[in-house]
């Protein structure tokens, strides 16, 4: 079929999806939104932050194993709210090197790197259940637990930690990008449209928000707002606006003047209506561009704001949060501790940097 019977949107989907990197990265990205939606169904941690830990078993290498004793609570009932928030009360574990049970209770060794220093501890039988037998107990309650990322300095499960805490990166990118856009795009539409005093007012503003160092204007805004989760989400946004703004500002100047504008401003359709129903939606494909590389900016600012502890505090775990924990165990030995989540990182934001590239390739009219 002929190309010009396909509309422009076809057209740059075509484009899209002939850029193997492009694609690529958006299939990357699409999958680690679906694993943050389901954070708490794939995570082998199902607790609040995958926030279970033991200080028995901290940073251990990748692959550890260790019995794991489960001592059943009684309010630990499953809901379907747990898939997505995770477990509020959860069971107790207790790492232990070995047990052994008789007919009534069961003994068993807290695990320790040292085992002639294990502690030997004993309990009934009937916390895990009224009728419980020796074999039932040992079969059901003690079970092999593997890391496959190892534990990290508080002896928690470190890849649960990553998964949960890619919640945050995603969540960063989408909030902030959307501020950014609602403010960027209204304050870029009146300043292009009206021109003038309110276009001097805009750029006099952008130019001021501009010559602050973003890392110091998020930092700042956080400190106004207080710590807290969507604290950050609202501050890095508030800084991100003002290319949205410099860009959607340039496209309006340019296409005020078209045929298609005074034609309707000929029909006396109204200055909002003229903006936001023919010249915004004529605008749009550098800012979908913007857009991309705004979302990686969002998560390596709140990367650093994590790294300074003005990001997502703990509990909640974040991938700056787990960087700024366990730096200083690049030289201790054991760098994947930060290594991990710095990957994790570096590839969602190049995800997003590649997916960007591959809009402005597929949008840009002048190329085959």
């Amino acid at each position: 079929m002929d190309k010009t019977n396909h509309s422009l949107t076809g057209l740059a989907l075509q484009k899209f999806k002939k850029n193997f990197w492009g694609v690529l990265s958006f299939v990357f990205i699409v999958i680690l939104l679906f694993i943050s939606i389901f954070a708490y169904v794939l995570a082998p941690d199902k607790t609040v932050n995958a926030n279970w830990g033991d200080l028995s078993i901290h940073s251990k290498s990748p692959g550890f194993t260790v019995k794991m004793l489960t001592i059943p609570s009684k309010e630990d009932e499953g809901s379907v709210s747990d898939y997505f928030i995770g477990k509020q009360v959860a069971s107790e574990k207790i790492p232990i090197l070995k047990y052994s049970v008789t007919k009534d209770s069961l003994t068993y060794y807290e695990y320790t790197d040292e085992p002639s220093f294990a502690v030997a501890k004993t309990i009934p039988l009937s916390v895990f259940g009224k009728d419980a037998k020796a074999d039932y107990v040992g079969n059901e309650f003690v079970k092999e637990q593997k890391f496959i990322l190892g534990t990290d300095s508080q002896g928690r499960d470190l890849l649960s930690r990553l998964i949960v805490g890619s919640r945050v990166s995603i969540a960063i990118g989408f909030v902030a990008v959307f501020i950014s856009l609602v403010v960027g795009i209204f304050f870029g539409a009146i300043a292009g449209y009206y021109g003038g005093k309110v276009d001097a007012f805009v750029m006099w503003l952008v130019n001021i928000i501009w010559s602050i160092p973003t890392l110091l204007l998020v930092i700042a805004i956080t400190l106004a707002l207080g710590k807290g989760f969507w604290q950050v989400f609202v501050a890095v946004g508030l800084t991100m606006w003002v290319e949205v703004a410099r860009v959607v500002r340039g496209q309006v100047m340019s296409l005020k003047q078209t045929q298609f504008v005074t034609a309707a401003r000929a029909l006396g359709y109204k200055n909002s209506r003229i903006i936001f129903n023919h010249i915004l939606p004529n605008s749009m494909a550098p800012v979908i561009v913007i857009s991309a590389a705004n979302f990686a900016s969002a998560i390596l600012v709140e990367s650093g704001l994590s790294f300074l502890g003005l990001g997502a505090q703990p509990p909640i775990p974040s991938w700056g949060g787990m960087i700024k924990d366990h730096y200083n165990y690049i030289i201790l030995g054991k760098p994947y501790l930060a290594m991990a989540p710095g990957i994790a990182m570096l590839l969602l934001v190049l995800a997003f940097m590649m997916v960007g590239n591959a809009l402005r390739d597929a949008l840009d009219v002048k190329s085959e």
